[in-house]
């Protein structure tokens, strides 16, 4: 019955509405990949690459002016693949991503009888049986769904621990939309992973892939409410953070009730001045929660705009601050797998140290780049990106020449471009996240340095790994200490039974080879033991004086048995 309901009130586009969509975004892609194919790949065949070379700019523009429109036009999908197109630094060229960047996910709203039919055929009730009231007017419209002020009924309220909440409503038809945007995709990167110009520098069916598991994702509200409790979770005990509770009796794939949270937006200055909340003082908390959730926690939102986060004003005396950052929208998440979480570790401590070479370093470690690449070009990138910018905040680079700013994007960007990698879909959320945090503390206050909140979060990742080589270092020793005790009795043993006949020897020298043998891996024992103290000692030392110089002396008596055994076995 539930099915049945679903399909009748997913009042979407028809079959042949479908259809026509599809054909117009393969035509789209056909035509463009048909002036691509004639001005990158025919032209320089017969002599002319100058005419590519010469217009390429104007034609990334056009291109990106057109995708542009169709987007907003289509909606759906579509403008979310622009939004994907503007973070790909890796795939595409400046020209596209400049004209994509501003692309906003807003469309006209769905009228309300449109979305009471959807919600009444999810939620199996009339609204007037299951809401109080439901505000007509969307509080916000975007291409797969939208949002509405709700009341739940005194007794629902009762069992809920709360009155005001907001339902959110998938459009009408999106889950056609999707699957018939996601076909054309397919379709489009089946015929761009025959072009070998693109197959050299991307893996674009592994791309569509990637958007496509997002993009439906984000269409599922029971996986946004669990993404909800998830984050909630992870900030129990922080007295920092809010997540709107979810109320899963009123909640389904299609239709998610919370808890209303509506508070002050993050960047409404006047709103937090009025409520006696200095901006400045939310900036570096915002900074820090956020570094919480990519490199300790591992589980982020990674669409931090300034409409899905709140501050919401306590009367908790004893908090540090009588405000709380109340975060929403939990549709866009990003995970990060404990080996890409360690690498970024190394990624922050090297940007913090300012390490051009440590940074490139740290990028190959999360797998980004193949290990053939050659990174020099990226590594003096990266040395000039911090002699020149780094460690400015956003009022110093306001006043940098723009033209500076446009020559070394081109520049970066080429050197980018002409490396063998492609940035995993995570990574490209982490980016996406880490730039709109920097973009609204900047909002907060134009004085804000993100470098100022980088340092003091990295200098305690470094403690943490400085505190972790240490103990691998000790195991280390005290298994190389067990090989030293272990070898010379079993290879004892060995002789034992060569002596008494229990083992036949064909070869007289065998004894002398096994006596050897012997005090060589005593010889190697030694000196790992040696190693690994005196490495031990040496990262010690920097926090702890007295035991680092300990580590140190004693190293010195593994060492003596390595030449004392070297000069018997002469």
């Amino acid at each position: 019955m539930t099915s049945v309901r679903r399909d009748r009130a997913d009042v979407g586009p028809g079959a042949g509405d479908t259809r026509a969509r599809y054909r117009r975004i393969l035509r789209f892609a056909l035509w463009h990949l048909a002036i691509t194919w004639w001005f990158e790949l025919f032209l320089p065949r017969i002599g002319l690459s100058r005419i590519a070379e010469r217009t390429r700019t104007k034609r990334m523009q056009r291109f990106a002016q057109r995708f542009h429109a169709l987007a907003v036009e289509l909606g759906g999908l579509m403008i979310k693949v622009g939004q994907f197109m503007s973070s790909r630094l890796d795939v595409l060229p400046p020209e596209i991503t400049a004209e994509l960047e501003g692309l906003q996910d807003e469309v006209p709203a769905v009228p309300f009888h449109a979305i009471r039919a959807l919600a009444e055929a999810e939620l199996g009730a009339p609204l007037e049986a299951v809401f109080a009231s439901v505000e007509e007017t969307p509080i916000a419209a975007a291409s797969l769904g939208q949002a509405h002020r709700a009341q739940l009924l005194p007794g629902n309220a009762a069992d809920a621990g709360l009155a005001s909440a907001v339902l959110k409503v998938q459009r009408p038809g999106i889950g056609a939309i999707v699957d018939v945007d996601l076909a054309a995709l397919r379709k489009v990167a089946g015929w761009l992973s025959h072009v070998r110009v693109v197959s050299d520098r991307a893996d674009i069916p592994a791309l569509v892939k990637e958007f496509a598991q997002t993009s439906l994702e984000e269409i599922d509200y029971l996986n946004e409410a669990a993404n909800a409790e998830r984050f909630a979770g992870d900030f129990a005990d922080d007295g920092r953070v809010a997540v709107p509770d979810v109320v899963w009796e009123r909640t389904t794939r299609r239709a998610l009730t919370l808890e209303d949270v509506t508070a002050i937006k993050i960047t409404d200055a006047e709103a937090l001045l009025k409520a006696g909340i200095d901006p400045a003082e939310v900036a570096p908390v915002f900074a820090s929660v956020m570094f919480d959730q990519l490199f300790t926690n591992g589980f982020f939102h990674a669409d931090p705009h300034p409409g899905n986060i709140f501050i919401t004003p306590t009367t908790d005396s004893s908090a540090e601050h009588p405000w709380k950052l109340t975060f929403i929208d939990f549709g866009m998440m990003g995970e990060v797998p404990p080996k890409t979480r360690s690498g970024l570790r190394k990624l922050l401590i090297a940007a913090a140290s300012r390490d051009g070479k440590g940074l490139v370093a740290a990028i190959s470690d999360v797998g980004v780049l193949v290990p053939s690449a050659d990174t020099v070009k990226l590594e003096q990138a990266m040395t000039h990106l911090f002699a020149r910018f780094g460690g400015m905040g956003f009022a110093e680079l306001r006043e940098v020449d723009p033209r500076e700013f446009r020559d070394f994007a081109v520049e970066f960007g080429d050197v980018v471009r002409s490396l063998p990698f492609q940035l995993p879909e995570n990574f490209l959320l982490i980016i996406r996240a880490m730039s709109l945090t920097s973009g609204v503390c900047s909002s907060l206050d134009a004085r804000f340095n993100l470098w100022d909140s980088v340092e003091p979060y990295a200098a305690q990742l470094l403690r943490d790994e400085r505190g972790n080589i240490v103990q691998d270092v000790a195991q280390q020793a005290l298994d190389a200490a067990g090989v030293a005790v272990r070898l010379p009795k079993r290879l004892d043993g060995l002789l034992s039974r060569i002596e008494d006949g229990s083992l036949s020897i064909s070869n007289p020298r065998l004894e002398r080879q096994a006596a050897r043998l012997n005090r060589t891996v005593q010889r190697l024992a030694s000196a790992l033991v040696f190693g690994a103290l005196l490495i031990a000692g040496s990262v010690v030392r920097a926090d702890d004086t007295v035991l680092g110089n300990v580590l140190m002396i004693v190293s010195v008596v593994p060492l003596l048995s390595v030449l004392w055994r070297g000069r018997r076995g002469r």
